[in-house]
């Protein structure tokens, strides 16, 4: 079941120099559903993802998450451990000389998780991502999928409440891209977490719970 809104957009105007990358943008995203926001490329599809995640700074309007006004670094500090972004390459921005392990396990050190529950979340992670057989295996040694899907699993370690995921598919085939789909829903879905995920493939926009479109930094119908 869905629930009441975890993250809201309020009146937000953003610009790249006389660029109007959006314009007077408001949405609410309720909880642990699968949102995929569709447009062309340039419409404002990675600045409205990345505002509501934090990584962008807020230049008009207002962007609450988990009721919390993230216009300061003190209260990005408070919800950052329940959100996970993923930015576009996601699988090429490993660490190509440290093995799978280490790699998700960096990033929970970065979180404060002890060495015993790291071992047990990474375990889990490379479990549900098929990665298991492959933890020692230097990360510039795998596939373009493989990449993918540790890096899901890098990005998984802190166990977020919402996902956001900025072309998760992009620059693989379509049997990888299905596949790194279908285990993103998965797992968002099992663990009844909220995925935002931005892309210009329209199956991957449909298959969520709802889909929002994006065209000249407006949202549309």
């Amino acid at each position: 079941m869905t629930g009441e809104a975890v993250a809201r957009v309020k009146n937000v105007s953003h610009r790249y120099g006389a660029t109007v990358s959006l314009a007077d943008v408001s949405i609410d995203i309720p909880s642990r559903i699968m949102v995929g926001v569709i447009g062309p490329d340039g419409v404002g599809k990675s600045t409205l993802l990345g505002l509501i995640a934090g990584v962008k700074v807020i230049q008009s309007g207002e962007v609450v998450v988990f009721d919390k006004t993230i216009a300061n670094k003190e209260t990005l500090r408070d919800i950052r451990g329940r959100i996970a972004y993923m930015p576009q390459g996601l699988g090429r921005n490993l660490y190509p000389t440290l093995s799978v392990f280490e790699n998700i396990d960096f990033f929970g050190r970065l979180f404060g998780q002890g060495a015993e529950e790291r071992r047990q979340r990474i375990t889990e992670l490379l479990t549900a991502t098929a990665m298991e057989k492959f933890e020692a295996r230097p990360a510039g040694k795998l596939s373009g999928g493989m990449k993918q899907r540790v890096a899901i699993a890098r990005a998984l370690i802190n166990d977020p409440a919402i996902i956001f995921a900025d072309e998760p598919i992009g620059n693989l085939d379509t049997a990888n891209g299905d596949a790194i789909m279908e285990l993103l829903l998965a797992l968002a879905r099992e663990k009844q977490k909220t995925l935002v995920v931005v892309t210009h493939d329209q199956r991957l926009a449909s298959a969520g719970d709802r889909r929002v479109n994006i065209r000249d930094g407006l949202l549309t119908n």
